[in-house]
């Protein structure tokens, strides 16, 4: 089955949307005065956490890192905070960095993640912006070249930055993950400190120091004893300096 889709100008994907940035375009939201917001969730090295079929996309945007007596892959995404309607719309919802909006704006409604498929209901655009417009799949297959460039060129900005988010976290003592697929941890850092943070691996122009040790946030117990059987440092139970966000399971 094909499917087509026209943007609408709706302005509802730009609405309670925390948009994931590259780490250049991190820099140029924080230098414009905007918010973010850091994710983490990670997985052991023996698989712990992930499905294998994700194992090679999962790793490749995670850096490893020791948790007590294990090792673990950490994923960290560094997302525009956008509560209500994002800071860079219009009265007429549109867009006034068009330009230069993150990689991910211009990739949406596609998924960046190629285990994710794109399923039209879980978007926010409304029904007739998918009968309209060039068709955007065929059979399972994405149709523009363009777009696809795009998707892989998100990919690879993962790869080549976790390294100095790696570093961003280490010097704001961030230092707790969830583990993939049982949840995320959410940290709202002081965007001054961040900036700062960010300025220091980007003048520095390197990003190896002496590697934090990680702690896992967790919901279950069967979780928390599994991570503990395996040498995995839990976090401890007094009130973090972040948001847990547990997912269904």
């Amino acid at each position: 089955m094909n499917t087509r889709f026209s943007c609408v100008g709706c302005g509802k994907c730009c609405t309670d949307h925390h948009v994931p940035l590259t780490l250049s375009e991190a820099r140029q939201w924080a230098a414009d005065g905007g918010a973010l917001i850091v994710l983490t969730e990670g997985f052991l090295d023996n698989g712990y956490g992930v499905d294998q079929a994700q194992w090679q996309h999962a790793t490749r945007r995670s850096i490893l890192v020791n948790s007590g007596a294990a090792r673990a892959y950490i994923a960290i995404t560094f997302a525009a905070y956008n509560v209500g309607p994002c800071r860079n719309l219009d009265a007429q919802q549109l867009c006034r960095i068009y330009e230069r909006r993150p990689l991910v704006c211009r990739i949406y409604p596609m998924e960046i993640n190629p285990h994710i498929p794109l399923r039209p209901h879980t978007k926010d655009c409304p029904p007739h912006a998918w009968q309209q417009g060039p068709e955007l799949i065929v059979g399972n297959t994405l149709a523009d070249p363009q777009l696809l460039a795009l998707i892989e060129q998100s990919r690879q900005a993962d790869r080549d930055d976790i390294a100095a988010k790696r570093t961003v976290c280490q010097q704001l003592g961030i230092d707790t993950t969830a583990l993939k697929g049982n949840g995320f941890v959410a940290y709202l850092p002081e965007m001054s400190a961040f900036s700062a943070a960010l300025e220091a691996v980007h003048s520095a122009d390197a990003v190896e120091q002496t590697a934090a040790e990680w702690r896992f946030h967790v919901a279950g117990q069967q979780v928390s004893d599994t991570l503990q059987q395996a040498g995995a440092r839990l976090a401890a139970p007094e009130t973090p300096p972040y948001l847990f966000i547990p997912l269904a399971t």
